[in-house]
């Protein structure tokens, strides 16, 4: 059985398609799982292949990304959704964030770092979250009161809540373990413990959380 990573991709421009396939097998780790052209395709697409990653449009004929991404996930829950865009729109960000995407990626960046992206989301390592889309998260979750709110982590461990506010400033696995003397593994383990307690489905859910709670500054 293949170990390498496989990839899916719904978008609805064909040659954008091709371009990414291209891209994918080119990679000895990667696998390409299929490409679809719209929303309802993608979901049978999931159901039928369960691709470890989908890169997943925002718009497309008929059901749309943030739909379709939600609907995976139920369908594959194994699988890992990197949402791309060509506009880092803020509301384009909290669908992102409250349908459970895994990342959320520009459509013009650099080849390698969308395969980097691929990787480290799939890994578990870090969600790609640019600075930029950490503020704008900041810029969304903010509520009346500057208070931290204890309590949105109190069903954590000490040590889980360590890891939480490391994760929620964006930092990757490595740099986690790094941070709090313990094995990548470990972190792993923490992680999916923190978001199976506070009921969260990804990384950026993470960060957003831990910046409506403003225990994250």
């Amino acid at each position: 059985m293949s170990d390498r990573i496989r990839v899916a991709i719904a978008d609805d421009h064909v040659l954008f398609c091709a371009g990414i396939e291209m891209i994918i097998r080119s990679q000895p780790d990667l696998e390409f799982a299929g490409a679809a052209h719209d929303g309802e395709q993608i979901v049978s697409l999931a159901e039928e292949a369960t691709p470890d990653v989908v890169l997943m449009d925002i718009r497309m004929p008929g059901t749309d990304g943030i739909t379709a991404t939600r609907r995976v996930l139920a369908a594959s829950p194994a699988s890992r959704v990197i949402v791309l865009t060509t506009h880092q729109r803020p509301d384009a960000v909290a669908h992102a964030i409250d349908a459970g995407a895994h990342g959320f990626f520009m459509k013009d960046a650099r080849p390698e770092l969308l395969l980097a992206a691929i990787r480290t989301v799939h890994d578990g390592s870090s969600v790609f979250a640019p600075s930029t889309t950490i503020a704008l998260i900041h810029d969304l979750t903010s509520i009346r009161g500057d208070e931290p709110d204890q309590q949105a982590i109190a069903a954590l461990t000490t040590r889980e809540r360590e890891v939480y506010l490391l994760a929620a400033r964006g930092l990757s696995n490595g740099e986690i373990a790094e941070a709090a003397y313990i094995s990548e593994t470990t972190v792993k383990t923490h992680v999916s413990s923190i978001l199976t307690k506070l009921g969260l489905a990804s990384r950026l859910q993470l960060i957003a959380h831990a910046y409506t709670h403003h225990l994250v500054k």
